[in-house]
């Protein structure tokens, strides 16, 4: 599945195009390599998402073509959320 299908559908970006922007921005990485919005992610990867002051890392449980709000948490599995001072 493309990243920025992935980060829409598991809702941790809201809106498709806003993934593609923060990915074309070099903010996300998977398994330590920074990925492009047409990147692949598959199940067991580590993905770090870069939002402003804070960067997120979780690991991904399950690819779905679409989800339901309730469904979307169970994706992925937050590993850590820090704080980044710059």
């Amino acid at each position: 599945m493309r990243l920025d299908k992935f980060l829409k559908v598991s809702r941790l970006i809201k809106r498709r195009t806003l993934a593609k922007e923060v990915a074309d921005q070099g903010r996300i990485a998977i398994n330590g390599i920074t990925a492009k919005a047409s990147s692949n992610v598959k199940v067991g990867d580590e993905m770090e998402v870069r939002f402003g002051q804070k960067v997120v890392k979780v690991k991904i449980e399950k690819l779905q073509e679409s989800s339901r709000k309730e469904e979307a948490a169970e994706m992925y599995t937050i590993l850590s959320e820090d704080r980044v001072s710059e």
